[in-house]
Formats: structure tokens, sequence, C-alpha cells
């Protein structure tokens, strides 16, 4: 590299460097990738956990309408029931998923118990346990609903590092269809379990 002789030449050596664009787009997008990569990975974790979330809620209204079809559960139809879970859940994968189907009776006050609860993978709720309804139900007085639920624990492709397990949890009601109340099954075969 040749040498500087005076301070004019080194002013026009500065002015060429501040004209000098070659390599700029290449830093620019050094600099733009980061962003431009953390967009698309959240984008796609986003896009996943929605469409998961949109399935934890469809399996609980699956579950919950087929449920009320009927005036009378034994322990198979119950275990096919619970288990059309990971058929409605799919392509995601249903280990670990929890789903829990329940009969909530109230007296003539309004108030609400678990008349019978079966869940697969999970603990079903105690017979006679106490629930606050939803106020959209105004507490209907001596009254029999049907309640769904189903616990997902999502565990993001990519973002687990940071977020960890994200629980997704889903609940409906529905009103039996073919009589006032759903004689439960007397027993249950693993892995659902009952309590009536």
């Amino acid at each position: 590299m040749k040498a500087i002789d005076s301070i004019g030449e080194f002013r026009a050596r500065l002015r060429e460097f501040a004209r000098n664009r070659d390599g700029v787009s290449a830093v620019e997008f050094a600099i733009l990738l980061p962003f431009m990569l953390t967009t698309y990975i959240g984008a796609v974790e986003l896009g996943d956990g929605m469409a998961i979330s949109f399935k934890v809620a469809e399996t609980a209204r699956t579950v919950t309408d087929l449920a009320s079809q009927y005036s009378s559960i034994n322990s198979a139809t119950m275990s096919s029931i619970l288990n059309a879970s990971s058929t409605v859940v799919s392509p995601y994968s249903s280990p670990g998923m929890i789903v829990t189907l329940s009969e909530v009776s109230t007296n003539s006050n309004g108030q609400a118990s678990i008349t019978w609860s079966c869940s697969l993978n999970g603990t079903p709720h105690t017979k006679n346990t106490s629930i606050t309804l939803p106020s959209s139900f105004n507490n209907p007085a001596n009254t029999s609903l049907l309640w769904g639920e189903v616990s997902y624990p999502y565990n993001p492709q990519i973002g687990y590092v940071i977020t960890g397990t994200i629980n997704m949890y889903q609940s409906t009601y529905f009103y039996p269809r073919l009589s006032n109340t759903i004689a439960p099954p007397t027993s249950a075969t693993s892995p659902v379990t009952c309590s009536s």
C-alpha cells in the first residue's frame, strides 16, 4: 500500500472512501438477517400454536357433542368417545393430552355440582364437587349439562427454550339431547378413569 504524502491526498482518500458504495448491500443484509429470521420463525411458531389451539377447542366440542347424543354411556362407549380426541387433534400428537368429560347437575337453587366424571390420561373430578357455571347459563335450576375439557401441553419446536411448555386449555358445555341426564359407566378401562 502506498504511503500518504500530504494532507491533501489524505483528504482525497477520505472523500473517495465516503463515496464508495461497494458492499453496502451486503452490510445491510447482514444487519437485517437476524430480524428477518426472528420474524419468520416467530410467524411459523405463532401459526402452529394457533392451529393447535383451534384443534384443542374443536376436540372439546367434539367429545362433548358425541356424549350428548346418548342417554346412557357404558365403559366401551366412553373409551371410544374420549379416544376420538386423538383423531380430532391430528395431525398433532396426542400423548400428554388430557380429556375430561363430566356431567354437571344443578339443584333447585341453581347450585352446580359434579354428578359423574371420566378422564383420559388425567384425574376425573370428584363426585358432588361444587363448581361455578359460566355466567351465560344464569344458573338454571334442576338441569344437567355435559362439561368437556381438554388440556394440551404444547411444546414449540424452536421457541421451547424461551417459553417452555405452554399448557393450552379449552372447555365447553352441552345439554343432553335424548334425556335430562346421562347414566355414566359403572367402570372404566385404562387409561380412562371415572368417578360416579
